[in-house]
């Protein structure tokens, strides 16, 4: 039985960590450690439950059970097509990939910028360089191992390495008062700003890339692909963990004498300058560029294999050279404006993304019980909807309403109640179904 050296399991894994450390990953930690103040390692904690538990448990759920169109077809066969068709559009060219170019370019070569110098044609120019070099890498999807877990991730990592010594080095010790939410609900806080990395949904997409990596090293077993899938798994989540924590110290680092009111770009930008000075925005910027070029290289990867295989007459090239143009010009939109389009998008499929994946990892226990998944499923998706409907200030009479009594409905996390009502009335119906 073939498997993999230690040396190569801890590249797939460098090479995981590198497909879900992107923009998002790099904004919110400080956001949050810089808003939590004193609070921070309770609302860091939340965030790392959805930020790097879920994701790692999806990417194990998702090879035991063969894939997200399996798993999703377990729900019904039409639930499967519409959620992973919004699912990889979300982490594809709707919202993830062009985050990516247009958190780079607001990282790393605005702050050199001014009105002056035509900000929009630099980001155009900017926009379609960094997506032409990502197609020509994505080109060979077998080779993203060696090109990024092998090359950028530890360049990366290092450069983070770098700023943080240097930010514990200078640190003062006063850390400032939490802001909103973070006084009252630290930790729940943290947990939805977890959905803003959409790794949880990137997990349920990368399973295809992450077994051409691992099968490039030899292994052909399934049973062996999945467990060393999970063994690569443990160690993208465990640099997360700790890269997470270390960008949540830094945020935290200058809360007592700033504290930004609009995302975590701001506090890195305030931080490397201070601790820096004129070098530490060329650092930063050098982190972004590679965190978020790995990350687009990951996600143009697996939604054009995806979308190849849905339509076979279009080929992986062509598909690809599509989202990259989409992608392209999304970007130019600018970054708070993908923010603001993310949030009500991601409210709606994150909780059934949760979910699938916690029923995915107790489907040995519940598999006798057919009606589960799409009972859980459709109480979940329901409440979402009408949540994210709200927010948008759109009432549905006389369900809106009953929204507003189901526990946790301040903490927007309403779909946790439907969801386990809805297992229980797929387990009572199952024995029902079998009786009749």
């Amino acid at each position: 039985m073939n498997r993999l050296s230690k040396k190569d399991r801890i590249l797939v894994g460098l090479t995981i960590f590198s497909m879900f450390f992107g923009a998002g990953n790099l904004i919110f930690p400080p956001y949050l450690g810089n808003q939590s103040g004193i609070h921070v390692w309770i609302a860091t904690a939340g965030f790392v439950v959805t930020a790097v538990g879920f994701p790692i448990l999806g990417i194990i759920a998702l090879a035991k059970a063969g894939g997200i169109v399996e798993l999703a077809k377990r729900v019904h066969p039409l639930f499967a097509s519409v959620f992973v068709l919004l699912s990889y559009i979300s982490i594809g060219p709707g919202l993830a990939i062009p985050r990516t170019a247009s958190t780079s370019f607001e990282m790393a070569i605005l702050p050199f910028l001014t009105a002056a110098d035509g900000v929009r044609a630099a980001q155009l120019m900017y926009s379609v360089v960094f997506f032409t070099v990502a197609f020509l890498v994505v080109l060979k999807p077998e080779k993203l191992t060696e090109r990024l877990g092998k090359i950028l991730t530890p360049c990366l990592l290092t450069l983070i390495a770098i700023i943080f010594i240097r930010t514990v080095l200078g640190a003062k010790g006063n850390y400032g008062i939490p802001i909103g939410e973070y006084e009252t609900g630290a930790f729940l806080k943290g947990f939805l700003e977890g959905y803003q990395t959409m790794d949880a949904i990137a997990a349920l997409n990368f399973g295809a890339v992450i077994a051409i990596g691992i099968c490039a090293k030899g292994i052909e077993e399934e049973k062996q692909l999945i467990n060393e899938t999970t063994k690569a798994g443990i160690i993208a989540g465990i640099l997360l963990l700790v890269v997470y924590c270390a960008l949540s110290y830094i945020g935290v680092s200058v809360s007592g004498e700033f504290q930004s009111g609009s995302n975590g770009a701001e506090v890195l930008t305030y931080t490397v300058k201070t601790l820096f000075g004129p070098v530490g925005l060329i650092l930063l910027g050098i982190v972004f560029v590679i965190a978020c070029f790995n990350t687009c290289v990951s996600l143009l990867c697996c939604c054009s294999e995806y979308f190849h295989r849905l339509i076979p007459k279009v080929s992986y090239t062509a598909w690809a050279v599509i989202f990259a143009v989409i992608s392209c010009m999304i970007a130019n939109l600018g970054l708070n404006t993908i923010l603001s389009i993310s949030v009500p998008i991601l409210h709606a499929i994150y909780p059934l993304t949760l979910v699938l994946i916690l029923l995915a990892l107790i489907h040995p226990w519940i598999q006798k019980w057919k009606y589960v998944y799409p009972c859980s499923i459709l109480f979940t998706g329901v409440t979402s909807i009408v949540y994210v409907l709200d927010t948008l200030n759109v009432k549905i009479p006389g369900v809106t309403g009953i929204l507003y009594s189901l526990p946790l409905y301040e903490q927007e996390l309403a779909w946790i109640l439907p969801a386990v009502i809805g297992i229980l009335i797929g387990i009572l119906l199952s024995k029902v179904k079998k009786t009749v």
